[in-house]
């Protein structure tokens, strides 16, 4: 990225500079989620009772931010170029340096695509094992997964290396041609607005606390309600403390005569809401049956009499 930064300056190329800001959202991706297991392992305290999850959430904020703020200024001059055509190129730099950026990307995607590989054989256990289970499948199946969609990025990232070296060769051999740079800042500034989109909506999800987008509050009724001796849902709160964490409060009233099997019915629902949903944490309040009480107001009860 900052190679491409520095090739892109020299050479006054746009193109290579919009390419180094797609590589800034991997950069930012990255830090968030260090960040984020980082946090995770720091305890709440008196004053941040949940801990310091939200602090990925304003990480990710402020590095989109400065992700569209420097997209906004290749833009503005990507449009001045087009206007006035009154800039020069050096072809050179431009074309080494996308040829590098390609040739980076490649051994990147190379290795992305052994380790995905070696991950998903190496470790690999027959069906009859022991050790086989559900826990240890589902971890080694989801990093196998998150390395194999590194890989598909690592290939976007390819695609536009590509696409940067092709209006590079362009530009050196046709310099007349030197409206190819601003148009190729314009393309990828579109594939990092369409990156960072994903990251801005779910941001604002968790700020305005919304369901996460893989839980659905009527399937997590549905389910509640199939345990044994409950009446009813009264109330069901489903948030995410931050990406990946999502938290549940839910009231249950049981059924009549069920008050005994009120401990059941928690650990019944705690177990379903933690281990089939997935919640980081979860809140059951409990409550015996009452019966709803037609409360009609008593200047309506006037009127009708």
């Amino acid at each position: 990225m900052i190679g491409e930064l520095v090739g892109g300056y020299i050479a006054n190329s746009l193109a290579v500079m919009t390419d180094a800001l797609h590589m800034l959202t991997d950069l930012s991706a990255i830090i968030l989620t260090l960040l984020a297991l980082w946090l995770s392992s720091k305890s709440p305290t008196k004053r941040f009772t949940f801990g310091f999850h939200r602090l990925e959430v304003l990480s990710a904020m402020i590095s989109v931010l400065l992700v569209y703020i420097l997209m906004a200024f290749l833009l503005y001059e990507a449009v001045q170029r087009t206007i006035h055509m009154n800039y020069e190129i050096n072809g050179d730099i431009m074309l080494i340096t996308a040829a590098v950026g390609v040739a980076v990307n490649v051994i990147m995607g190379f290795l992305l695509n052994q380790s995905g590989h070696h991950h998903a054989h190496s470790h690999s256990l027959p069906s009859n094992s022991p050790t086989t289970g559900p826990g240890y499948g589902h971890n080694h199946g989801q990093d196998s997964l998150a390395v194999r969609a590194a890989f598909v990025h690592a290939l976007g990232d390819l695609v536009q290396s590509v696409g940067v070296l092709i209006a590079a060769y362009i530009i050196r051999f046709k310099p007349e041609y030197k409206i190819a740079d601003p148009i190729c800042t314009y393309v990828f500034s579109l594939l990092v607005a369409f990156t960072t989109f994903r990251i801005i909506w779910d941001t604002v999800v968790i700020i305005l606390e919304g369901v996460p987008r893989h839980l659905h509050v009527d399937y997590i009724k549905e389910a509640l309600m199939k345990i044994e001796d409950v009446h009813s849902v009264e109330d069901l709160n489903v948030w995410s403390l931050t990406s990946g964490k999502p938290m549940a409060i839910a009231h249950i009233q049981l059924i009549p005569g069920s008050s005994s099997q009120w401990e059941e019915v928690q650990s019944k629902a705690r177990h379903l809401l933690l281990n089939t949903f997935g919640m980081y944490k979860c809140t059951i309040q409990l409550q015996s049956y009452r019966q709803d009480v037609d409360r009609t107001c008593a200047n309506c009860q006037n009127a009708s009499s």
